[in-house]
């Protein structure tokens, strides 16, 4: 198993020496900060981004007392195992980006710490099972009723956990996009019907706090990837005697909505 994370680390301090008198006395430099994160790696190993966010917080309040908060974002990038022969590779990788998966853990001197975790770049698409009707009809719109339509978008997701107490950061991350796939995309042969993307997107909240009770918080947002169908009429007949049935659309990403929803447990 291999981790490839890229890591943002954000001090803030107690002092002001530095900005207000030219005094560096209380600089903890990135140079060092960026070797901490190497060294608790190699000391500590690494087995989720929030659990290595969770161990940066503690390191920098205890050994720099003039640390009043700080916060850690983490970005890990997909890798899995090579795959040959139904077989996984002893020693290549591949990088399948399903989604980035990230985390940002922050605390504050004497305080809690706050975790919030997250996935983007998750993008899907169905073919049919969406429709978008029956909205405000006025002199402003255009949009014509759809019954049938392609659905695709761009997941972005983040959440909060109310504790960091026996909480299997991996296990929440998998069911959180489990949840996207389902109420996305349904049973593999029915499918799920989708009346707009703002019902699917309110439909994954709930399943998330329903499945992870650890889970306090969760927003997100599903922007429009539209597909509109290219018009064939202005084309001779003689040149698509032969294209029958054939469906060609024209991906189109701007102007588009962001359709988005945050969800608070009680």
């Amino acid at each position: 198993m291999i981790r490839e994370y890229e890591v943002d680390v954000h001090l803030k301090l107690s002092t002001q020496l530095d900005y207000l008198e030219g005094n560096n006395k209380d600089i903890i430099a990135t140079d060092s900060q960026k070797n901490t994160v190497y060294i608790l790696a190699k000391k500590h190993g690494i087995k989720t981004p929030e659990e290595f966010g969770l161990l940066l917080c503690s390191h920098f309040l205890y050994t720099y007392r003039h640390v009043a908060e700080v916060e850690v974002k983490i970005d890990e990038y997909p890798w899995e195992r090579l795959r040959r022969e139904d077989a996984e590779h002893n020693h290549a990788f591949v990088y399948s980006p399903c989604a980035i998966r990230f985390a940002i853990v922050s605390q504050k001197r004497h305080g809690a710490s706050m975790i919030e975790a997250g996935l983007r770049e998750l993008r899907v698409l169905k073919t049919t099972q969406s429709s978008f009707k029956d909205f405000i009809q006025d002199g402003y719109r255009t949009l014509p009723d759809c019954n049938d339509r392609i659905f695709s978008t761009i997941v972005c997701a983040t959440w909060q956990y109310s504790t960091a107490s026996g909480v299997d950061f991996d296990a929440a991350w998998d069911a959180v996009k489990d949840c996207i796939i389902d109420k996305f995309a349904g049973h593999p042969e029915t499918g799920v019907f989708s009346p707009s993307v703002q019902n699917t997107l309110y439909l994954v909240e709930k399943m998330v706090l329903d499945k992870v009770p650890q889970i306090s918080r969760i927003d997100m947002q599903m922007p429009n990837k539209h597909y509109f169908e290219v018009d064939m009429s202005k084309f001779a007949p003689r040149v698509l005697d032969t294209c029958d049935n054939q469906e060609v659309y024209l991906p189109v990403d701007k102007p588009s909505g962001i359709i988005y929803a945050e969800l608070i447990r009680k």
